[in-house]
């Protein structure tokens, strides 16, 4: 009988640890993975969804087994945690604001108060793209270029090594271009600068406006 007792007691403790702990799962993309051919191929997207992503999903909850992070969101770990902790949820959390902003079939302009909101800080859409286009090129390394909202309400450009994201800065992240080169060397080696400007095509700016509203 007391040995029943104490699985029990083993068994709802194992039970309530696992229902607690923060864990995080890989997220499908929304579109099929040759649907943003030719600007991103099928291989790139495979390598860059199911390879690296996964990466940082699977390395993340290795890390948070032995953390006390029960609960937390992804944007309460990046705003609070460091090393590598930060770095694999920072990686989860751009992926999957990198591949949401992207469609087969997208938004090409944006429209309403972030088109007037975009033209206010940066002159034109095409203006941003090119001030965009130029930090991605420019960026030593690998890491992100982001279209932000500062705590002013002003647009910016912001540009992060490795996995940097705005949110550590009070900033709201609208739009992303992923500048490590498992996003584009399958298809196009080197030429960074042409991947960037091929992504474009892809940019839902509906997706982006959700984000500014």
């Amino acid at each position: 009988m007391y040995s029943c007792i104490l699985s029990l007691i083993f068994s709802i403790m194992t039970t309530t640890d696992t229902a607690t702990r923060t864990q995080f799962t890989v997220r499908e993309l929304p579109y099929a993975y040759d649907a943003l051919a030719p600007q991103v191929s099928e291989e790139t997207m495979r390598f860059h969804h199911d390879k690296h992503y996964k990466g940082y999903v699977d390395k993340l909850n290795e890390l948070l087994a032995d953390l006390p992070y029960a609960g937390k969101s992804l944007e309460e770990i990046i705003v609070s945690s460091d090393g590598p902790l930060f770095n694999n949820a920072a990686q989860v959390w751009n992926h999957e604001f990198y591949f949401d902003q992207l469609s087969p079939t997208p938004q090409t302009q944006p429209t309403g108060d972030l088109k007037a909101a975009i033209d206010r800080d940066f002159g034109s859409v095409d203006q941003l793209k090119a001030q965009m286009n130029k930090a991605a090129a420019a960026l030593f390394g690998s890491g992100w270029v982001w279209l932000a909202e500062d705590k002013s309400g002003n647009l910016v450009i912001v540009s992060e090594q490795n996995a940097g994201n705005p949110l550590r800065r009070g900033m709201k992240p609208l739009l992303c271009l992923d500048v490590w080169e498992h996003a584009y060397y399958v298809d196009y080696r080197n030429r960074r600068a042409d991947a960037v400007v091929a992504l474009w095509d892809n940019i839902d700016w509906k997706k982006v406006e959700t984000r500014y509203y």
